[in-house]
């Protein structure tokens, strides 16, 4: 092929469309879209966004929960050229409108469940050109939006669609996600990286022969020389873990299956590899690891799980015994523990298989990572000496519109450029890394990131509250836990001042545990003192399963 590979999920998956078309892209339940169905409604919704007036790398909103809608409406962003972004579907009101605002959002993919907070916030959004609502059976279309199953049916003119501008290896994918303040950051992918980040460019990460071009992707897939997974998606595609996972078994050719929206059941999900003879599952550690471990143990003969042939984890920590008892009930399997983030894919992998154990928090090392000491040294291995992790090679652009926030954490060191968002490690004689966690004081509840600050405002904001220190607590199931202690000017109800909480955030920002206190630990300078905060936490909710004063 004599034209210049252009390195963007639309022309890897438009090859995959054209080579296995009666081939299923996606599975939820009882709906089946196979690869010309996905194509076909992208190219709707595509046609559809640029009649609107979208331009070149327009935003495009998602905030759905999992469901094939996501995935076209993802897909059509990238046959158009335009760059999607994903809105967490937690969120508050206002929370949703800065991620509307600060992603110039000109489109809106919304499920109508949401209809009623985009409300309330939509007149404040005037950069919005159209808004595509997704309905459930019997549900109401709002009289401001127009109706996503009615503009994906269409036939547009061209198919695969493109636009005037054709499509670059520089488009974007944008992913909001927490960042070390509290507000979300949208970290700038541009499609080419994440190609090479996955090593359909160079054998990077998967450790098979790259693509020459995108075009191959298709006819390799369809000839059975790359295996074609069938991934069940378990986190929210909201997520990067999720999402990620997603974009990946696609461009393999593969089927993305979905469990059925809602709040997460391991049953289901034993139901839907089962049923469809699942070879590769993506969760966030132990929140999703253990009540599928729990299901397994009650009931050992229900499903045949012999198809698994790994299970993937990003964003939370997935301990050893839990991974111990999978492997009692598929020891064919391969357990990949991912230490990555949004902005720093590929720092290290801990894989555990039947016959070989790996530690919690230890990870072989990427091969574009390194640790380095503050002061921009590297780490020797074995030498105890602790530093921040940093990953190299195919990087983000940065966070959009944050070039302070960008320059803290993309670093030059060493002449290139690195991704250091935070972590800290050893290295051991052995080349593996230790991780001992973020130097902030962020709180990954489930893989759900919450910033103290932000809970500590929201708590302020009570009439009856003089001040408030949040931290976090361990769970054996979500990680971490927030508690709050909180320093009171007039008598209130704990479980009023968590209702407070409740109504400016997500829900799961709000504290579990509430301790009143006569005052919070605050060091002379004014700044909390963190350390003892947590010790005080501990000690009152080490053991507590409820909210208590």
């Amino acid at each position: 092929m004599s034209a210049a590979p252009i390195w963007s999920h639309a022309e890897v998956w438009d090859s995959v469309a054209a080579a296995l078309p009666d081939a299923r892209a996606i599975v939820q339940g009882e709906r089946v879209l196979t690869w010309a169905d996905f194509s076909r409604r992208s190219d709707a919704l595509a046609a559809h966004l640029l009649e609107r007036g979208l331009s070149r790398q327009s935003k495009v909103a998602v905030y759905t929960q999992n469901r094939p809608d996501y995935l076209i409406a993802y897909y059509a962003a990238f046959k158009a050229g335009l760059a999607p972004f994903n809105v967490n579907y937690r969120y508050a009101a206002d929370e949703v409108l800065y991620l509307l605002e600060n992603g110039d959002a000109e489109a809106v993919v919304f499920e109508t469940l949401y209809a009623p907070l985009i409300e309330r916030i939509r007149t404040r959004a005037p950069l919005v050109k159209t808004w595509l609502a997704i309905a459930d059976e019997g549900e109401a279309i709002p009289p401001w939006a127009e109706a996503f199953a009615d503009v994906a049916a269409r036939t547009p003119v061209a198919q695969p669609v493109s636009a005037p501008w054709g499509r670059s290896g520089d488009d974007l994918l944008i992913l909001y996600t927490g960042g070390t303040t509290g507000m979300p950051k949208g970290v700038m992918w541009r499609q080419h990286d994440l190609f090479g980040r996955y090593g359909f460019v160079s054998n990077a990460l998967v450790g098979i022969e790259p693509l020459g071009h995108p075009h191959e992707a298709g006819p390799r897939a369809a000839a059975g020389i790359v295996p074609r997974p069938i991934a069940l998606i378990a986190p929210p595609l909201m997520h990067g873990t999720g999402q990620l996972g997603a974009t990946n078994a696609f461009s393999f050719g593969g089927t993305v299956v979905l469990l059925p929206k809602g709040r997460f059941d391991p049953e289901a999900l034993w139901d839907a590899v089962h049923r469809e003879r699942v070879t590769r599952i993506s969760i966030v550690g132990q929140p999703f690891a253990q009540p599928m471990l729990d299901a397994l143990d009650a009931h050992p003969e229900r499903w045949d799980v012999s198809c698994v042939l790994g299970i993937i984890s990003s964003g939370a920590m997935w301990s050893r015994e839990n991974k111990k008892g999978l492997l009692r009930h598929m020891p064919q399997a391969a357990l990949t523990d991912a230490f990555s983030s949004s902005e720093a894919i590929g720092m290290g992998t801990s894989i555990m298989t039947a016959n070989a154990e790996f530690e919690t928090a230890r990870f072989t090392i990427g091969p574009d990572c390194a640790v380095f000491t503050e002061d921009g040294r590297r780490v020797t291995p074995g030498s105890g000496e602790r530093g921040r992790t940093a990953v190299g090679g195919f990087l983000p652009l940065g966070y959009y519109k944050d070039q302070a926030k960008t320059d803290a954490t993309f670093k030059i060191i060493e002449g290139r450029r690195w991704s250091v968002p935070g972590d800290w490690a050893e290295v051991t004689a052995a080349g593996e890394l230790i991780l001992l966690g973020r130097g902030s004081q962020c709180i990954n509840t489930g893989g759900e990131k919450v910033f103290p600050e932000e809970v500590e405002e929201a708590l302020k904001e009570h009439p009856s509250v003089r001040d408030a220190a949040v931290t976090g607590l361990p769970d054996p199931r979500m990680g971490e836990r927030v508690a709050a202690l909180v320093e009171l000017s007039a008598p209130a109800e704990v479980a009023d001042l968590i209702a407070h909480v409740r109504e400016r955030l997500a829900h799961y920002k709000a504290p579990r545990h509430v301790l009143i206190v006569d005052t919070v630990a605050r060091a002379p300078n004014g700044k909390l003192d963190y350390k003892a905060i947590k010790a005080r936490a501990l000690d009152a909710f080490a053991a507590a399963d409820q909210p208590a004063t």
